[in-house]
């Protein structure tokens, strides 16, 4: 068993004026099932990166061992070859023989290493990707994300086969995927970094209950700040007006008064005095034990939505619908019979493949001259909707630009960024820069401003992090909107579906 340890890790991009990481230290043991969890943003794949040397930094990473990371990275001339061809690439040395057992244990057949990468499904590029990384020796495994995009089947599979594997690092915001597989956590705190045994429930559980904590202590250092400062400022004035009288007197109503009681006054003053630099020394120590205490809080604020009232119940009904793209040689959805209710919270539960987009399209009406279809499809006349696509690809320049094309309140969408957590630095990047997790908040913050009778959804939540997703689960059980989603987080799905359509 070896360590990894890191000591005053210190790391900004180029150009950037803010630190991702900044005299950060840890250590943790290359046996452990290690989950790796933080806002979007915040570095976690960056830290990948930095094991991988693949960027330069201040301070010390002390390994000693080989890491390798998932996903292997593929042009698009490489998306032409097989995997077969690429696995000796992604792994130099990597052995066939022990690749193909990796493959079983992954419930995937052999054969998809000789076809080309890209006419396979996301979740056999997965497989095949974890299989080549698991594949060598004694390598410390760094994986990132690896069921995005994949349906329920083929993260089952995953979970289970993760559980049976030491010595990796997993970037997951998938709850149920984390609970599973892992046996410590590495955390990315608002303001630093912690590692601690169990998962992500026994994890949570505890940041709750320290939480709680911090928030009672806080609220009892400011109780005490308070009585100070009233008591620091009431003897203070006591004080001044001691000192004022020590010269001149009225001699008519202080007729009692003697030379020497301007001494009594001063020294009288003397000692209020010390009473006040006493009450400012015990104020500076509370304010001093009061700062940090609320700097790993997780504020989850509560966000808001519009939704629009349709005059009719039945917003969607299809009946003995098929699609079938024109050059495809079958329907990718055949006799399906389904209606939307106003109201209804619909997940679309299929498989990969199995027409979840392409139905989606059918609904908003786009891309017709791709596919033709046979059966009923209505759609309520007057339906407004609001859609986030899967994709983010087509997402260029500023926040003001793409306020303004989508015609947002330019103030509240920034507003409600900052709610995602959004720091204030990022508003002057473009959105090329931003991670995967920002650009997806991007969308959401775009369609959670769009007043709409249905809010159309498809995997909004790939790349978003724990706490956001726990944001958007309370958000979505509030106004509860009229939705049709497309999502494979397991209890996203079980906390806000009314109903999961299988096929």
């Amino acid at each position: 068993m070896a360590q990894i340890s890191v000591n005053n890790l210190t790391f900004a991009y180029e150009g950037s004026f803010d630190n991702v990481f900044e005299n950060v230290s840890f250590s943790v043991d290359t046996n452990w099932r290690l989950g790796f969890i933080g806002r979007n943003g915040k570095g976690k794949t960056t830290f990948l990166n930095l094991l991988m040397g693949r960027y330069e930094y201040a301070g010390s990473i002390t390994k000693g061992i080989v890491f390798d990371y998932f996903p292997y990275q593929t042009t698009k001339k490489d998306m032409e070859k097989c995997a077969f061809e690429l696995m000796d690439f992604w792994k130099p040395g990597v052995e066939g023989w022990r690749v193909i057992c990796e493959m079983q244990r992954l419930d995937i057949d052999a054969e998809v290493l000789y076809r080309p990468f890209a006419t396979l499904s996301f979740g056999e590029r997965t497989k095949v990707m974890l299989a080549v990384l698991f594949s060598g020796d004694n390598d410390f495994l760094l994986i990132d994300e690896p069921t995005n995009h994949l349906d329920k089947g083929a993260r089952a599979v995953i979970k289970e086969y993760l559980t049976q594997k030491n010595g990796f690092i997993l970037v997951s915001h998938d709850r149920d995927l984390l609970d599973a597989c892992i046996d410590h956590v590495l955390v990315l705190n608002r303001a630093g970094i912690e590692v601690q045994a169990g998962n992500f429930s026994s994890w949570w559980e505890n940041k709750e209950r320290a939480d709680k904590n911090a928030l009672s202590e806080n609220e009892k250092h400011l109780k005490e700040i308070a009585k100070l400062k009233s008591s620091a400022d009431r003897t203070q004035r006591w004080a001044d007006k001691s000192e004022n009288s020590k010269i001149g007197y009225d001699p008519i109503k202080e007729h009692d008064r003697f030379l020497d009681t301007r001494a009594y006054i001063g020294a009288k003053t003397k000692k209020m005095q010390s009473r006040v630099k006493s009450f400012e020394k015990r104020l500076s120590g509370e304010i001093e034990e009061k700062e940090g205490l609320l700097k790993d809080i997780e504020k989850i604020t509560d966000l808001k939505l519009t939704p629009l009232r349709h005059h009719k119940d039945r917003l969607i009904e299809c009946r003995d619908f098929s699609l079938q793209y024109k050059d495809a040689s079958a329907p990718v959805i055949s006799n399906f019979n389904f209606e939307l209710m106003q109201g209804e919270r619909v997940i679309l539960d299929w498989d990969n493949g199995g027409g979840k987009s392409s139905f989606i399209k059918a609904v908003l009406g786009v891309g017709k001259e791709l596919f033709d279809t046979k059966g009923i499809m209505s759609i309520a006349s007057g339906l407004v909707i609001s859609y986030i696509s899967q994709d983010t690809s087509h997402l260029r320049g500023s926040l003001q630009e793409y306020a303004k094309e989508n015609k947002l309140d330019y103030s509240l969408f920034l507003s409600l960024l900052r709610q995602l957590d959004f720091s204030r630095e990022q508003f002057a990047k473009r959105m090329e820069e931003f991670s995967e997790g920002q650009k997806k908040k991007v969308l959401i913050a775009g369609s959670l401003l769009t007043p709409a009778h249905l809010y159309i959804w498809d995997e909004p939540l790939n790349y978003i992090d724990v706490f956001s997703r726990m944001q958007i689960e309370k958000l979505i059980l509030i106004y509860s909107p009229t939705m049709l989603l497309v999502e494979h987080d397991a209890r996203f799905k079980d906390k806000i579906a009314t109903v999961q359509c299988r096929r």
